[in-house]
């Protein structure tokens, strides 16, 4: 794959110009007051998992209230015998999956940490996504499902599921709801940035890898595969549809916006030879970053990243800063 991008340093020196709506801050808490008002009288449900059996882990299979109060699929899985209360990883799937199989999921179980695995609605087999507005024209894909109004769009349904997660997640007794960490690639990285944001001090970390959803119009004008060229082909269809009107709907999904807002420490990943998520839609939401940051930079790679080698960056992370089950970082020497 070549590089698919700027040069590295301009990378680091890259600011987007988007334009911020000027209700954004409302139009997200307006969306989740009204999330939380659905769901009021409603709590999590745990069940244990069916399935081969794990003799080092416990696997619940959950159902939270999410948008508008819809149950929304997850696993949780707990270290068994672990003494808690535990720090948790709340993580979000790439485009096109669900939560899979639990077998899938074991890296921060096997790691002292709960580990809660949210379905995408619509995309994974358990949760469905009930389309409010039937009729809308989009092409594939869910990038402009609901593109004529962010009431409608498709995205403000699953990052309200999101930020429900970390809500369900902080009220189990095995979980420190003070040490609750966001993950996700692509899409999911796209969907921890944009949680890290809107649940505030909710949140304790964020591990941002190789994120989607930053910076649509360029990732428009660039990507060569993956979601965003599903913009490109609606316009290029809907030739009477303003260009300008499907990024203004858009700029209250992106990641550079909530990048602005997001406080919690962060891990992020960028690929150099990404196809999918161009790097310099992953440096626009980095450098907007508002918390303390770093970034793992993989020049030969595409939109895989840095693989297990960054899985192994991010425990080493989260071990550095006391995600760990006794609540200490280790001790030097």
């Amino acid at each position: 794959m070549p590089l698919t991008d700027l040069p590295l340093d301009q990378l680091r020196a890259y600011r987007a110009e988007t334009s911020e709506p000027e209700d954004f801050d409302a139009f997200w808490e307006k969306t989740l007051a009204a999330a939380r008002e659905a769901a009021e009288g409603s709590a999590a449900e745990y069940r244990p998992a069916p399935g081969p059996r794990l003799h080092t882990v416990d696997v619940l299979d959950v159902r939270f209230p999410g948008w508008g109060g819809q149950p929304v699929a997850a696993w949780l899985l707990l270290p068994r015998g672990a003494e808690g209360p535990l720090p948790a990883v709340v993580s979000y799937i790439g485009y096109g999956g669900g939560r899979g199989l639990p077998l899938e999921h074991l890296v921060h179980s096997a790691a002292g940490r709960a580990h809660l695995v949210v379905d995408s609605r619509g995309q994974g087999h358990d949760t469905p996504d009930p389309d409010p507005v039937p009729g809308t024209q989009y092409v594939g894909g869910f990038m402009t499902r609901g593109i004529d109004d962010p009431a409608h769009h498709y995205y403000r349904r699953l990052m309200t599921d999101c930020v429900r997660a970390v809500d369900a997640v902080r009220g189990h007794p095995a979980v420190d709801p003070d040490r609750v960490v966001v993950a996700g690639a692509s899409q999911g990285g796209g969907l921890a940035l944009a949680v890290a944001a809107l649940a505030g001090d909710h949140v304790a970390g964020a591990l941002v890898d190789v994120p989607f959803l930053c910076h649509h119009r360029r990732g428009s004008e660039l990507a060569a595969f993956g979601p965003y060229p599903e913009l490109a082909d609606y316009l290029g269809r809907h030739k009477r549809v303003d260009p300008e009107r499907v990024f203004r709907v858009l700029d209250y999904f992106d990641g550079v916006h909530f990048a602005r807002r997001a406080t919690a420490p962060a891990l992020f990943s960028v690929a150099l030879m990404d196809p999918v998520c161009p790097p310099s839609t992953v440096y626009a939401a980095y450098n907007a970053y508002a918390g303390e940051k770093d970034i793992r930079v993989w020049h030969y790679a595409d939109h895989a990243g840095g693989g297990a080698d960054q899985t192994a960056a991010q425990l080493d992370w989260l071990t550095a800063r006391g995600h760990t089950p006794d609540g200490h970082p280790p001790k030097e020497g």
